[in-house]
């Protein structure tokens, strides 16, 4: 082989190569970048007549514990959500990272202290999901209290003119969607749900016509022409992330802060929103 076929053969062979080392590293960086924040207004029916509207700050799927999501970057979002001026902020769960039985008393503690420094007039309020029950619930609930954050299951509170209903996480079974909403009955607000998967929405009532979501990080790693390497809701891309209206029903699932698996994501960032909730117009 002469000298400039042996050139060619390596620019072949090392090409590709190349290429994937950038793509992994670009996927690395997308998945530790800070989130980009979306905006939305929505206009809820039964809004209080006397409420002025609020601003929400949504986020999800912390997954505390791997080289995407650490304390310092944690601590660093912290301060994108303060600065916001939320007057609400709602966690639609995940805070921890893996599988481990044990791996939310180990990685927990790590959020704590980034969490306890929210500031939102109206507190912080959050539902668990699939990683938080497969980690720990307890510990999970346990850190949450620490840090000021009350965590609800299957039931309903009232925060400023809205009643958030925080239904139990779907991916494990553990939603009860009719118990909530009778709970969502006899309290008086604006009504809104906060959960981990959104397959529950085709199954909510028509009095509640906002639900919140996390649980399938847009796809994280979307491949192109191929789309993501796989797919968490059993509704595939129907809510796969973004605003989707179905009559007179809102969805909105952010794509979470961090990652499962391995700390990559590829043409889907991490992100929140920026809700402003208030009254239908002409009220």
């Amino acid at each position: 082989m002469t000298l400039i076929g042996r050139r060619t053969g390596w620019l072949l062979f090392g090409m590709p190569f190349i290429a994937g080392l950038l793509l992994i590293g670009w996927s690395f960086a997308e998945a530790r970048r800070d989130p980009l924040v979306r905006t939305a207004t929505i206009a809820l029916p039964d809004w209080p007549a006397a409420a002025r509207p609020i601003r929400a700050v949504l986020i999800s799927d912390l997954h505390i514990g791997t080289a995407a999501m650490g304390p310092e970057r944690l601590d660093r979002i912290v301060d994108q959500i303060n600065a916001l001026r939320p007057d609400i902020v709602l966690i639609a769960g995940d805070f921890i990272y893996g599988h481990d039985p044990d791996g939310a008393a180990k990685l927990g503690p790590a959020m704590v202290a980034p969490l306890s420094r929210l500031r939102a007039r109206l507190g912080v309020v959050a539902a668990l999901g699939n990683h938080d029950h497969w980690t720990g619930a307890a510990s999970v609930r346990d850190q949450l209290r620490r840090a000021n954050v009350a965590i609800a299951d299957n039931a309903a509170l009232v925060r400023g003119p809205l009643v958030i209903g925080v239904v139990g996480d779907d991916f494990t079974d553990r939603a009860d969607l009719p118990a909530t909403v009778r709970t969502m009955r006899r309290l008086t607000g604006a009504r809104l749900i906060l959960t981990h998967s959104p397959d529950i929405a085709p199954n909510m009532p028509p009095e509640v016509s906002l639900l919140l979501a996390g649980h399938t990080h847009c796809g994280q790693v979307l491949l192109p022409l191929l789309g993501p390497i796989s797919e968490v809701s059993r509704y595939g891309a129907r809510y796969r992330c973004g605003i989707r209206r179905e009559g007179g029903r809102t969805v909105v699932v952010t794509a979470g802060l961090g990652t499962s698996g391995g700390p990559f994501r590829l043409n889907a960032p991490p992100d929140l929103w920026l809700l402003t909730l208030g009254p239908a117009p002409g009220r």
